[in-house]
């Protein structure tokens, strides 16, 4: 509202100026006061003309009246046409701005044998014409005003109904992605970890045992997850709701000691990390470890993460593989997606060779900004 007050302020002066030129031009002010006093009363009183517009111009009318000038009635007019709806009112305003123009005054002066004349009939059509001119244009820009705030309107329903008609396509995508994940998906983690179970009770073996103990949990824990993911894709954005339970700091030497390989985890971290900052560097720790599993057979992991300068820093370093990898299916996106979520929250990865023929991978992130 502030920056548009200037502007009508400064329209509202200057419409001031020309009434009060208007009425020195066409005013004597030396031959009475009534005629100055009526036309000084009609310039200024515009200063009320969008807030009392009907007063206003009942305040210009005099001006009309006694004198000739012509620009604060017809000011008045057409801003009470301008705001306006009740048509009748206008056109009665419009018929006694046209009487008082038109005759003399005083109206104990007026003949009526000369309002016959020929001269008269043109003067009051002219009158008549100038007088629904100020009405005719407010209401054009009245009208003109409601269109652009219906077409407003109607661009913010079609924005509106086109939202909704991709939500509808998104929930119907979700849905089927949903059913395709829990009939093959969960049908095949099923699988894994029922036989897993079978192999852990009847293997003699410790190891063998152990292995697939670790190998039923997984499933198990994967299962979870992937219902829950699944429930939010039927969901479809119908509330809000998380893709899983988020995990924190505390939930990272759990994931290092089900990582299945070889890792050891270093930390020194405050406890009152902001929890996007806690969801990334879990993430990151995950993301390394799995690639050293499928990439970096036999290898061994250290999981270092600090906090220093005010930005939280995690090194995930693996040794030399020891054995030739299993080919494993992969989209390649792990990396990338780690990225993306460090550069929102105004971090950095990075990941690279080591000296020694190893891998490592390293994040940063700010802690401030991300509070």
């Amino acid at each position: 509202m502030s920056t548009r007050r200037p502007p009508v302020r400064l329209l509202d002066a200057a419409l001031v100026c020309a009434a009060v030129a208007d009425a020195w031009v066409n005013v004597d002010f030396n031959d009475q006061v009534a005629a100055p006093a009526c036309a000084l009363l009609g310039a200024f009183v515009l200063v009320l003309r969008r807030r009392a517009p009907l007063a206003t111009y009942v305040l210009t009318l005099p001006t009309a009246m006694i004198t000739d000038a012509v620009v604060a009635p017809l000011a008045a007019l057409y801003t009470l046409a301008s705001l306006s709806r009740h048509r009748v009112l206008l056109a009665c305003c419009a018929l006694v701005y046209a009487i008082a123009d038109f005759l003399p005054w005083p109206w104990s002066a007026l003949k009526t044998y000369e309002l016959s004349g020929t001269h008269h009939l043109v003067n009051l059509s002219y009158t008549l014409a100038t007088a629904a001119a100020p009405v005719f244009l407010g209401q054009l820009v009245q009208a003109q005003r409601e269109l652009s705030l219906r077409l407003a309107e109607i661009t913010e329903a079609r924005e509106h109904e086109r939202l909704l008609t991709a939500q509808g396509v998104l929930a119907k995508e979700r849905a089927e992605l949903a059913r395709e994940m829990h009939d093959v998906v969960s049908h095949q983690v099923s699988l894994i970890a029922v036989q897993a179970g079978a192999l852990q009770v009847g293997s003699r073996d410790t190891e063998t045992r152990q292995a697939a103990a670790t190998i039923r949990r997984l499933s198990v824990q994967t299962l979870d997850e992937l219902r829950h993911m699944v429930s939010v894709l039927r969901a479809a954005g119908s509330r809000p709701t998380e893709l899983t339970p988020q995990p924190s700091l505390a939930d990272l030497q759990r994931l290092v000691d089900g990582s299945g390989i070889e890792a050891e985890l270093k930390t020194d971290l405050p406890e009152d990390l902001p929890p996007t900052v806690q969801r990334a560097v879990y993430r990151t720790v995950q993301e390394a470890l799995t690639n050293v599993r499928k990439h970096a057979a036999g290898a061994t992991a250290t999981v270092r993460i600090l906090c220093k300068d005010g930005s939280v820093r995690v090194t995930v370093t693996n040794t030399v593989p020891t054995r030739p990898s299993l080919a494993l299916p992969s989209a390649r996106h792990g990396l990338a997606g780690l990225g993306q979520r460090a550069e929102l929250l105004g971090g950095t990865v990075s990941s690279g060779p080591t000296a020694d023929g190893g891998y490592e991978l390293r994040l940063e992130l700010p802690v401030e900004q991300n509070r």
